[in-house]
């Protein structure tokens, strides 16, 4: 049986379902801040726990022998809007959920990490898990970061624990996400015909498809435990580092007609690294399959906007923009000043 935390979201949401198709018994814990932003229903035939991974329990994982742990505070803008709680979930609410796992016999858990922990890299060389420095310069990366040190502290003979490093991830979802690059691009081709870059497109981006960063969650639950034990791996493809340019121009071939605009708003972006992908191609190459490349994810995205009658408004709104849901939700009243809903 295996626990996903944050089943609910962009990434949980693919996840899930390729798990029920592999055959896996699933339980699903997410907090659900993002009720109300699905596209369409899923019918999602599993277990379902509503609960902030702050306040899991003992109880929580019985039964369960692998975690898959998703939930977070999910990108930097959003990580930023407040530190201390960017702290108390993503670090301290990590390994609040690790503990409680380790303590209930869980056998193996499987870490969302990050690869904005390589920060700003003032090397051209290809980073490495391992080798590399790590320069986290936002809350969010240093969280993810600092997870990663303490969880590889618990492992041991009945505990495995393994880190996976996302790509940006792109890509369609029920909870689709239009706050994140390639995905944004796509969206903004695809409503109002232009894609609009605010930097000099110069800096490089790791990407991947959701699908496939799902199966690399999935490699690290299914490898043999002697190849993943306390082991971080990139997740993306073969030659899966682009140009912001590179991304845009993908974006454009996907909405023909629309127009390319470099707006240089925000100037020379310092955020750029090139990241390596031979450790999980190669360690986990019996595992882990990608299939998708930036074209057939353009082309899936329009179709998917079509099917849903993807608008402006879910390109700027709410719906598909993280830190406009937590504002909302806390505007209103929904939940409190520590991210907690008000009953």
């Amino acid at each position: 049986m295996v626990l996903v935390t944050g089943n609910k979201g962009y990434i949980g949401s693919v996840l899930s379902k390729i798990l029920l198709d592999k055959g896996h018994s699933l339980v699903g814990l997410d907090t659900d801040f993002y009720r109300g932003c699905s596209f369409f229903d899923t019918g999602n035939d599993f277990r379902q726990i509503t609960k902030d991974i702050r306040d899991v329990l003992n109880e929580d994982f019985e039964g369960i022998d692998a975690v898959i742990h998703l939930a977070a505070l999910s990108n930097d803008p959003l990580g930023e809007f407040n530190v201390r709680l960017t702290e108390d979930i993503n670090y301290k609410g990590t390994l609040h959920v690790a503990r409680m796992a380790k303590a209930s016999g869980v056998k193996r858990f499987v870490y969302a990490s990050s690869q904005s922990m390589y920060g700003v890299s003032n090397s051209d060389d290809e980073l490495d898990e391992d080798a590399s420095e790590k320069n986290p310069v936002t809350a969010y990366a240093r969280t993810k970061w600092d997870a990663e040190l303490r969880l590889k502290q618990m492992v041991d003979d009945d505990f495995v624990v393994v880190c996976m490093r996302p790509s940006t991830v792109f890509g369609a979802s029920h909870n689709f996400r239009a706050d994140i690059v390639f995905n944004n691009f796509v969206a903004s081709a695809y409503t109002t015909g232009k894609i609009k870059v605010k930097s000099d497109g110069i800096p490089w981006r790791p990407v991947v498809h959701v699908r496939d960063a799902s199966r690399a969650f999935i490699a690290g639950l299914e490898a043999p435990q002697e190849i993943v034990r306390g082991e971080s791996f990139n997740i993306g493809i073969l030659d899966g580092n682009y140009t912001v340019r590179q991304l845009a121009e993908a974006a454009q071939r996907s909405v023909l007609g629309s127009q390319l605009v470099f707006t240089g708003e925000h100037g020379k972006d310092s955020r750029t690294y090139k990241v390596s992908f031979k450790k999980i191609l190669t360690k986990l190459k019996d595992y882990y399959k990608p299939e998708w490349d930036l074209d057939m994810g353009g082309k899936e995205l329009v179709g998917f906007f079509k099917d849903v009658g993807f608008s402006e408004e879910h390109y700027t709104g709410r719906r598909c923009n993280r830190l406009q849901q937590i504002k909302f939700l806390l505007e209103n009243k929904n939940i409190n000043d520590d991210l907690k809903w008000i009953k």
